[in-house]
């Protein structure tokens, strides 16, 4: 096994911030936003849970996370991360983004 500072390790940590103007309730907004956080889930391995917002009927702020080898690589899949969350709310969602290596993060 080799030693964690031979590895080439990064993470993506991603604030995602969604309205949903046409939510009339939380049950429509609920609806909607797990329907986001399957396609993330399931067609780009996005780990992703709701972090701000739970109660309200048309704001939600997601954290999500990506895990790559490289930080091109890893800034490549975000941006596809970005393009899909913006091309189904092209006028409602701010992403935030911070990448870093596994020695970033462990000092």
């Amino acid at each position: 096994m080799r030693d964690g500072d031979d590895v080439d390790a990064y993470v993506a940590l991603l604030l995602v911030h969604l309205h949903f103007p046409d939510a009339g309730s939380l049950k429509a907004k609920r609806k909607d936003l797990a329907s986001v956080k399957a396609q993330l889930h399931g067609r780009m391995g996005v780990t992703v849970t709701e972090v701000g917002h739970q109660d309200l009927w048309q704001r939600a702020t997601l954290a999500a996370a990506l895990t790559g080898g490289s930080p091109s690589a890893l800034d490549s899949s975000v941006d596809r991360v970005e393009r899909f969350l913006l091309d189904r709310f092209p006028e409602s969602c701010r992403v935030e983004r911070t990448i870093a290596s596994f020695a970033d993060v462990t000092g």
